[in-house]
């Protein structure tokens, strides 16, 4: 039974649902929704995960939205938290391609968006996931009014040679070795290493809530990616490299960088963002990469980027009408 944990400090926003939801690939992924705390509702957001992440990571934030008066929907993307895999290793990162996040987000709109929850609705993406966001932004398929993307994967700082790695990553998918780990890669959640010199955030008390609710969850915080994963990730990322891809976004989008993010290059995200017409950048100095687990001042100049974007409509609040679906619901 799919279930959300609990760490000391870390409690489970009440008033909550956890969902089993199937893709079309048969699929199960793990995913929560929950009502606002206010007398009224201004909408709903759904958090899109970046890459190792999972639910019980984001309470803090499901807790602040709902008291700014929208509903919440969170999930884990198939290959981590407790959404299904498909290798063997539970810790390892994996998809074959990024269309099958493009599924477990089709999934999601059927089985909760498009019946459960009011609009209107827009989505908070953090890294891979603003990369998910933003390529389904440019094909049609994204389900939200709005994007807020933070510190969105538009680039890899952490490779030292990107159009080599990009190359050898598709050569050795090729081979057969897509399930592998990267060279060099584990099992170790990259929540769970010391604090000193992380690349995640400077907040200590959040980053070890963080790794923490990563121990919880055990497996959910997956390790490294595999081949396949960092060779989707490098075809994603040149796509939306084409300086032709920005202007065709008709999404209105608020990105949110971190000046000091070490994991996805900041300035990348500053090329995209000013080849958007509907877009807006705002680059926080002295953030890094997890720029919801920063410090207090960090996250209330985020807040206010995100509260004068997002004001949301307490004239709605109900769902959309349902479409035929063929996913399969389960309540936990």
């Amino acid at each position: 039974m799919l279930t959300l944990r609990d760490t000391p400090g870390n409690p489970v926003p009440p008033g909550g649902t956890v969902m089993a939801v199937g893709t079309s690939d048969d699929c199960t992924l793990r995913a929560a929704h929950w009502p606002p705390t206010t007398r009224t509702c201004k909408g709903t957001v759904c958090l899109l995960q970046g890459r190792a992440e999972f639910i019980e990571k984001y309470y803090e934030t499901v807790r602040e939205l709902r008291g700014r008066g929208f509903a919440v929907v969170a999930f884990d993307w198939r290959g981590q938290g407790e959404s299904d895999r498909r290798v063997d290793d539970p810790r390892k990162g994996h998809v074959a391609h990024f269309d099958d996040y493009r599924r477990d987000l089709k999934a999601i709109e059927d089985v909760v968006l498009v019946p459960l929850m009011p609009d209107p609705q827009v989505c908070l993406a953090h890294s891979m996931g603003g990369c998910v966001a933003l390529t389904g932004a440019l094909e049609g398929w994204l389900p939200f009014r709005r994007i807020v993307t933070v510190a969105p994967m538009l680039s890899i700082r952490m490779v030292r040679w990107p159009a080599l790695s990009a190359l050898l990553s598709r050569a050795f998918q090729r081979l057969g070795f897509g399930s592998r780990y990267i060279p060099g890669g584990s099992a170790v959640s990259i929540a769970t290493k010391p604090y000193p010199g992380n690349r995640l955030s400077r907040d200590p008390a959040r980053y070890a809530r963080n790794a923490a609710a990563a121990e919880a969850v055990g497996a959910g915080a997956v390790g490294d990616p595999t081949i396949a994963w960092t060779a989707a990730a490098f075809r994603a990322i040149a796509r939306l490299a084409d300086p032709r891809v920005p202007p065709r976004i008709a999404v209105p989008t608020l990105i949110v960088a971190a000046g000091a993010d070490p994991v996805c290059g900041t300035p990348a995200a500053e090329r995209f963002a000013a080849r958007l017409k509907t877009g807006h950048i705002l680059v926080l100095p002295d953030a890094r990469h997890e720029i919801l687990s920063e410090r207090d001042a960090i996250r209330a100049d985020f807040w206010a980027a995100f509260d004068a974007f997002v004001p949301g409509s307490s004239v709605s609040g109900r769902p959309r009408e349902a479409e035929p679906r063929s996913a399969m619901v389960e309540t936990a």
